[in-house]
């Protein structure tokens, strides 16, 4: 059998599926054997789908909700929230990279964390520069920035033609958590 090649890729851009593109890849590696683990940089509190599709998958398929949630209009206090949690999830993925358990780490969001500074830029590249050989790493969420595109082997652009919410349509069950 070759030795595994770990790729860094990245999922980007405006449009809806970051998330679930990178979710759907980390099923079909745990289909093939590996062990995965998604590390959500935003997500918090609510109760998500993809949360209970794991939880059925047993311990090969772990998601760990480590954000405080939406960030975008947070001030001060609760801004320091964000990034204390966000900096405690970078230390998790730095010590699960290493803790040689897992076949692939899904960084969600944390393209979000970067652009809206809860996470230094130059902490990630550190991260992506320390990455074991075998190991996959993926990275969404919007806006990612050069130098992340850069040291990934593997990115994807989602771009939105056409959005339900433009029309009133609220998020869906089963579609958008």
């Amino acid at each position: 059998m070759k030795e595994r090649h770990g790729l860094i890729i990245v999922n980007t851009g405006n449009g809806k599926g970051k998330t679930t593109a990178a979710l759907g890849l980390g099923m079909r590696a745990w289909g093939q054997g590996f062990k995965v683990l998604v590390l959500q940089f935003i997500k918090g509190n609510w109760k998500y789908g993809e949360l209970q599709a794991a939880a059925r998958m047993g311990e090969d398929f772990v998601i760990r909700q480590l954000g405080e949630g939406f960030v975008r209009h947070a001030k001060d206090d609760a801004l320091a929230d964000h990034k204390d949690a966000a900096a405690d999830a970078l230390l998790d993925a730095r010590e699960e990279m290493f803790a040689g358990k897992w076949d692939m780490i899904i960084l969600d969001e944390i393209n979000y964390a970067i652009k809206y500074g809860l996470v230094p830029i130059a902490e990630v590249l550190a991260l992506l520069a320390a990455k074991p050989q075998p190991l996959h790493l993926v990275l969404t969420g919007r806006d990612a920035l050069p130098e992340i595109i850069d040291k990934a082997d593997l990115v994807t652009e989602m771009k939105e033609i056409k959005h339900p919410y433009k029309k009133g349509i609220l998020a869906q069950k089963g579609i958008e958590f």
